[in-house]
């Protein structure tokens, strides 16, 4: 004789529980449900954890940490007009440096604020220079300009610190110079002005290669060029 299975009476034209489970496994749980199954549950045997159970939390980056410093001069807004409505963009000016000598600088655009610094700062390390620091200092008067603005960096005894702000005290800072003069004259849009500052510092010569340009030492005695120095010529 066959197994008759009883089932509850249905009012109202409601479904019998069977049927609330589609898929026949007594155990199912509709998605979204607290008790459902999600990828990367540690209950299900998964050891990476939940999105927000993992380390940094979600969307966030981790950064390398490295002796490289990073500083955002200025972030702009860029707001277009189209068909759709209106696009809006972000963006960056960032400055990184070592405080050895190296320095580097980008300008990236993204759509959100975080996403076009982390890309600056990727970009900006990707071409670092190397410039020649003596007693926290420069080693002479050097005028950069760049469009219609114009740096001029002086030298300056100890104790004086960057005598100057903006761009070009940032880029200063990050290269590791502690004591200097420095005027700006002309545009100060913080994109000129970190060009015209780097212009400036790319024409500082060491005491060895002045001594050769003016004939007073062989040219075997001039120094040679590091791989940063390469890079800047």
């Amino acid at each position: 004789m066959e197994d008759t299975k009883i089932s509850a009476p249905v009012e109202n034209g409601a479904q019998p529980s069977q049927d609330r489970r589609p898929t026949g496994n007594p155990n199912y749980e509709p998605r979204g449900s607290r008790a459902a199954a999600r990828p990367g549950d540690r209950k299900y045997g998964d050891r990476k954890g939940r999105p927000g159970e993992r380390r940094g939390g979600r969307g966030g980056f981790r950064r390398e940490d490295d002796e490289f410093k990073d500083r955002v001069v200025d972030i702009n807004r860029i707001s277009r007009t189209e068909s759709g409505g209106r696009h809006i963009r972000f963006d960056t000016l960032v400055v990184v440096g070592d405080q050895k000598g190296h320095y580097g600088f980008a300008l990236r655009k993204s759509g959100e604020v975080p996403d076009a610094i982390k890309k600056a700062i990727v970009q900006a390390k990707k071409k670092l220079y190397l410039i020649r620091i003596r007693k926290g200092t420069i080693a002479h008067r050097v005028v950069g300009r760049y469009e219609k603005t114009t740096v001029v960096l002086r030298p300056a005894p100890e104790g004086t610190g960057i005598v100057g702000g903006g761009a070009t005290r940032a880029i200063l800072e990050l290269a590791g110079v502690r004591n200097v003069v420095c005027k700006v004259l002309g545009s100060r849009t913080p994109i000129n002005v970190v060009r015209a500052t780097h212009d400036a510092l790319l024409q500082l010569k060491d005491y060895k290669t002045v001594m050769v340009l003016r004939g007073l030492r062989k040219e075997e005695e001039a120094p040679k060029a590091s791989e940063g120095e390469k890079q800047n010529g």
